[in-house]
């Protein structure tokens, strides 16, 4: 299932049932779970970890070396869940001494052109669509969703089953649930869609509704609204993950509501 004219070093990692194309290279340092197809013209440095039943299609390039000027070498690596997709000429580079590793989840679909830099971590059943970036030491949850063009800053984080609308520059951290869109970018309501499809109920789906409102539609201060919503909701997991997230946010989150034309 090698083609002749790709080149494998003798001492990387292929598992059973691995399908490799033309003109594909593969360096030492790297393992490849079995049933992973690797298409032609794909370069995989050292330091890539590819799980099961993966599929890299033409031109990309994995666990490149970082794009950051104080990288000095350091044995790294870049992850690759199982059943991920990563489609033409992406590329993913290995973490650095920050990290040590980036990490890409199980059954993502990363589509063509996008960047994923050195050092972050994005979660399981995340997509991103053409041409998103995302700079270095970036955290992303699990279910996020990121259109075309999207541009995502170093050290931010996305929480889970996020959505963030094509061309957005995202600066600041989104919260989990939402959908987040214009520019600067803002809060544009939940993300009642993609929840729905998850299994998600009717009420959890309310309940996200309402401590949204409370947060970046009315008005208030934001550690207020964290107030009421403490004083005045019971503790939930969806409660605690959107709290949780705003207190640890690094870069500070979003803005709130604005009727201001898209």
């Amino acid at each position: 299932m090698i083609q002749p004219l790709a080149y494998i070093h003798p001492e990387a990692k292929i598992a059973k049932n691995v399908v490799i194309e033309p003109f594909v290279t593969i360096y030492k340092d790297v393992v490849i779970g079995e049933g992973t197809w690797i298409g032609s013209n794909v370069t995989i440095m050292d330091g890539a970890r590819i799980g099961k039943n993966c599929k890299i299609y033409p031109g990309a390039v994995i666990s490149g070396e970082p794009q950051d000027l104080k990288f000095d070498g350091e044995i790294t690596t870049a992850e690759i869940g199982d059943n991920t997709t990563i489609r033409e000429c992406v590329t993913i580079n290995r973490g650095t001494k920050d990290r040590y590793k980036t990490v890409i989840g199980k059954n993502c679909l990363i589509q063509a052109y996008s960047h994923v830099a050195h050092d972050c971590e994005v979660g399981d059943n995340c997509v991103f669509s053409n041409n998103s970036t995302l700079a270095g030491h970036i955290t992303v949850g699990d279910y996020v969703v990121l259109a075309g063009m999207v541009a995502v800053h170093q050290f931010v984080k996305i929480g889970s089953h996020a959505f963030v609308t094509g061309g957005s520059l995202v600066r600041k951290d989104i919260p989990p649930f939402v959908k987040a869109a214009r520019e600067p970018i803002s809060y544009a309501g939940i993300n009642s869609v993609g929840l729905r499809r998850r299994g998600f109920s009717e009420e959890q789906i309310a309940e996200i509704q309402n401590l949204y409102r409370i947060l970046f539609v009315q008005n208030r201060n934001l550690a207020k609204a964290m107030e009421i919503i403490e004083a005045e909701y019971q503790a939930t997991e969806i409660r605690d993950e959107i709290l949780d997230f705003i207190r640890n946010s690094g870069r500070g989150i979003m803005k709130g509501f604005n009727n201001r034309a898209m």
